[in-house]
């Protein structure tokens, strides 16, 4: 039995307040009026950036490291959780820190990027590489960041990646990069306290990426990518040295599938991802010197383990930390689930689960540690962080991620499983307002992931998540439907998007309204789609493409002309020509055999959209560059239906990232919707900013 037990979590915050403010408009905690009687939560409460994110426990379990917002950006500190004193190591103002890690008990590093994204948290113009002392001294650029790069002319990204650590060195880690040739990425062992490198990878096979390490630190699985295709080859050697030998080959669109992920404890057995004669992605043992795949391990019917169909590493194996023992199989499902071969880790979730019932409760467990983070959410509890000591047998609460909301002011995710006229099911979510009551139909809106080629939203996170939280709260059904090529969801779904945008990708989109139809909650008379990069794509076409069936388009970092997303030189993709290629694939081609550009880009259908439309974008964008949000809506605008609204943020990117630019938007968003499909709120009544 674990007892509960807290922190005085306040006191932390007390020690670190002055570090960690975040700027509030005035205006943005004003009271309101109610839904059916309910107050309604402040916009600021579900559009803030989280108070707490990323927490990261030390080995040693001492102290903390925390994403926490400081000047307008999520910008990392460390809590010693001896004394409760907070300390902020980084001020970043035009990027968020992202993927920190703990190099023994003295150092972190990090990256840099934009938190929040349409595809989920992404470096775009950040990256690099950075180290910081525990106390915030000595901070180092080991790797430039992407913007400077291109601040001086550079179209090829060249620097590092954080690779591992390096068991019991504290000094060193192993780092990827593409320093040696532009198209190969290699390893090295790097010095933190110089920034000095040693490449590891000297022999290595042309075009490398996606190295994989065995327990002695040793290069042993890499793969190649066969130039002008979307073609990888997996090689595989025995030992330092010795000759590499083709065992597998991954096709980005889904045609072949067998992706390394892992080498076990006794340096000869590979755990991997494949599909033989079946759907979903599946784990197995394979044996590299006899070329044999072994046993499924672990399978789930619906959605892929250990990686996607396009290659892309998803939940699968659970490793230990720095020794690699292999101690469970997860499973990103409707919601998440992990199973644990490592008994001792079974009966800590099962204490942990008894103690925080109806929330995914994960940890991690440094080998030999007795101390453990545990972060607990749910799709109606943002996530909480608790340090269980196993000694003790006490569990105390550290931080909750945004204590501003709870189950009273979030709202149901729902799974459904969305069947397309042609036979795909595929699965998504949709949410209900509190206030809703059967029969009722409703205000909705169908809101369109990122990519289109990723799986953008999770069971209580993602970018649509957080937009259904803020339209639900106003009395808005929403409807977040995944749809073919959408990863994640086995080989058919992915495989059936290529050479379908704006085509049966579009009809998807129209699927998803129209059961919203025959579920008897949405209003066939007002509905309205909504979306970002690819959905700001989806809702332009649909607009023109079924002018019958939504009444307003939201379309924000936008995708309007294709044949300039993949060759304007403003933005990063004409500069990747294995990825101008994928796009290709993904949109097809037209009835004279060329790419179908013309056919299949909004800019010019404008004169087909007759519903109001409100556009947004970031000034700064480099992966949707603002050019396209004004070529569309100069071409709105000369087919006699401008823009209603047309928001630009200077200093933002691919997303917003200040708080009180997302204030900005979705407080005009809310009343473009009202004026558009009618308020979602009892007639009489007003949602407050």
């Amino acid at each position: 039995m674990i007892k509960r037990r807290f922190f005085a979590a306040t006191l932390i915050a007390a020690a670190v307040s002055s570090a960690f403010a975040q700027a509030v408009p005035a205006d943005a905690t004003a009271s309101s009026a109610s839904v059916a009687g309910q107050s309604l939560t402040p916009l600021v409460d579900y559009l803030k950036p989280p108070q707490y994110a990323a927490v990261r426990l030390s080995p040693d379990g001492r102290h903390l490291a925390v994403s926490t917002p400081v000047n307008g950006r999520l910008n990392l500190a460390v809590v010693d959780l001896q004394t409760r004193k907070g300390t902020a190591l980084t001020n970043f103002g035009d990027f968020d820190v992202l993927g920190t890690t703990w190099v023994g008990n003295d150092r972190l590093v990090f990256t840099l990027g934009q938190f929040n994204s349409p595809t989920g948290p992404g470096q775009y113009e950040g990256g690099g590489l950075f180290v910081v002392s525990r106390e915030g001294g000595d901070l180092k650029q080991l790797s430039q960041t992407v913007r400077e790069f291109r601040q001086r002319g550079d179209n090829v990204y060249r620097g590092y990646d954080f690779g591992r650590r390096i068991p019991g060195n504290s000094n060193e880690i192993i780092v990827t990069g593409n320093l040696r040739s532009a198209d190969a990425e290699d390893v090295y062992r790097m010095d933190l306290r110089t920034g000095r490198t040693t490449v590891v990878s000297e022999d290595r096979p042309p075009r490398t990426s996606g190295w994989i390490l065995d327990a002695n630190l040793v290069p042993r699985v890499v793969r190649s990518w066969v130039k002008d295709t979307s073609t990888y080859l997996i090689f595989y050697r025995a030992a330092a040295g010795g000759p590499w030998k083709e065992i597998g080959k991954i096709d980005e669109t889904g045609k072949s599938s067998f992706i390394p992920l892992g080498i076990l404890t006794d340096n000869k057995t590979l755990l991997v991802a494949a599909n033989p004669g079946r759907d979903t992605m599946a784990v197995y043992k394979y044996d590299p010197e006899a070329g044999k795949l072994g046993d499924v391990v672990a399978q789930h019917p619906r959605f892929d383990m250990g990686a996607d169909a396009e290659g892309e590493r998803v939940p699968g194996v659970v490793l230990e930390p720095d020794t690699d023992r292999l101690i469970g199989y997860r499973v990103a499902a409707d919601r998440p689930q992990t199973v644990w071969i490592d008994e001792k880790a079974a009966r800590t979730q099962a204490l942990v689960d008894r103690a925080l019932p109806a929330h995914v409760n994960s940890f991690t467990r440094f080998p030999n540690s007795t101390r453990l983070l545990v972060s607990s959410f749910s799709d109606v509890s943002p996530a909480r962080y608790y340090l269980l000591d196993e000694e003790k047998k006490t569990l105390e609460e550290l931080f909750a991620s945004n204590p501003s909301l709870d189950s009273s002011k979030l709202v149901e995710m729902r799974p459904f499983v969305l069947k397309t006229r042609d036979g795909l099911e595929i699965p998504s979510y949709y949410f209900l307002p509190k206030s809703y009551q059967p029969g009722q139909k409703l205000p909705t809106v169908v809101h369109i992931h990122g990519g289109p080629h990723a799986r953008a939203d999770g069971w209580g996170t993602g970018f649509g998540y957080r937009e259904a939280e803020v339209l639900a709260s106003r009395g808005y059904a929403v409807v977040l439907p995944n749809f073919r090529i959408t990863p994640g969801f086995g080989a058919k779904i992915y495989t059936q998007g290529f050479g379908t945008i704006g085509r049966q990708m579009s009809e998807d989109h129209e699927d998803a309204a129209r059961w919203a139809v025959t579920q008897g909650f949405a209003d066939p008379q007002r509905m309205c789609i909504s979306g970002a990069s690819y959905g700001s794509y989806a809702a332009l076409r649909a607009l023109a493409k079924t002018p019958d069936l939504f009444k307003c388009g939201v379309a924000g970092l936008i995708v309007a002309d294709l044949e300039m997303q993949l060759t304007s030189t403003f933005g990063d993709t004409a500069y990747n020509p294995a990825g101008v290629e994928f796009w290709k694939q993904i949109i097809g081609k037209d009835a004279k055999g060329d790419i179908a550009y013309r056919e299949t880009s909004p800019v010019y259908m404008a004169d087909r959209i007759k519903a109001p439309v409100f556009l947004y974008a970031g000034a700064d964008d480099v992966r949707t560059p603002i050019e396209q949000a004004n070529a569309m809506a100069r071409a709105l605008s000369r087919a006699g239906n401008p823009p209603k609204e047309f928001l630009v943020k200077k200093e933002e990117g691919h997303g917003y990232g200040r708080l009180e630019n997302n204030l900005d938007l979705y407080t005009k968003m809310l009343k473009f919707l009202g004026d558009s499909i009618g308020p979602g709120v009892p007639s009489g009544q007003v949602a407050q900013k």
